[in-house]
């Protein structure tokens, strides 16, 4: 199983509609996905249509009880996609983590003791503290969602920053698999320009799909669907499908062939 945690500490940025609609194109495309939940908030999970009384047994269960991972997947409504959602606990585990000698590998044990799917996603919090280093010393490589904006800039260095701590630390073998632009307004001149320098400074690593401003990607979570599943033929829609075809494209071999 390949895992990538999807991160930025800056909140906004889509990184949970991100989660959910590339785990959903990548099931659509006959890959058997897991997502991970490990925002307090379980905005993931609620996207998926998985109500907050029906989460017995989430990505707190696992990090802190050490709950093994199959015991708290849940199937959701899309085939080849099931979902570890969050609950409120979690915004605790990271002080009850604090004094755990293996506080940043929890997440890790538990994944790569796991086999019965071929990808995993990890939708990853909006802050660089315990959670999103266990996603990070769990995950094979690094998605970004970055929101085409002046600030977005200022946050992903920080965020590169870390990823290097974390590779002399606790994953060596950590990698980037590429940044998507988000929020993507092509009226708005700014977005060009930020474009333009995200794609000069980092290269072939910014993915050619944008994922638009669309308002049928904010409108699908209060439905608890993916915008894959409630309007596929919308721009956000479009986007997302472009996506998976390109990560998919940048997968190790070895990998596709899973």
């Amino acid at each position: 199983m390949i895992t990538i945690a999807i991160a930025n500490q800056k909140g906004g940025v889509g990184k949970t509609t991100t989660a959910i609609n590339i785990a959903t194109a990548m099931a659509a495309t006959g890959w058997r996905t897991l997502l991970v939940d490990l925002d307090p908030q379980g905005n993931a999970s609620t996207g998926m249509g998985v109500a907050a009384a029906d989460r017995e047994g989430s990505s707190y269960d696992i990090l802190v009880d050490e709950v093994p991972l199959a015991e708290c997947v849940h199937e959701t409504t899309i085939p080849g996609l099931d979902i570890v959602p969050a609950t409120v606990d979690l915004s605790g585990a990271e002080v009850e983590l604090v004094s755990v000698e293996d506080r940043t590998a929890r997440l890790r044990t538990a994944l790569s003791a796991h086999a019965g799917h071929d990808i995993c996603f990890i939708d990853c919090p909006p802050s660089l503290g315990l959670l999103t280093l266990n996603a990070l010393g769990a995950a094979d490589t690094l998605l970004v969602p970055l929101q085409c904006e002046f600030f977005a800039l200022e946050g992903l260095s920080q965020l590169l920053q870390t990823v290097e701590r974390v590779q002399q630390r606790f994953n060596p073998d950590l990698g980037i698999v590429g940044v998507v632009l988000t929020m993507f307004d092509r009226r708005n001149r700014l977005t060009d320009q930020v474009a333009d320098d995200v794609r000069d400074c980092l290269g072939n690593l910014v993915f050619e799909a944008v994922i638009p401003r669309n308002v049928r990607l904010s409108e699908a979570p209060s439905h608890g669907l993916p915008a894959l599943v409630y309007d596929h033929a919308c721009a956000g829609s479009r986007a997302y499908i472009a996506l998976a075809r390109e990560l998919i494209g940048r997968l190790p071999e070895r990998r596709k062939a899973a």
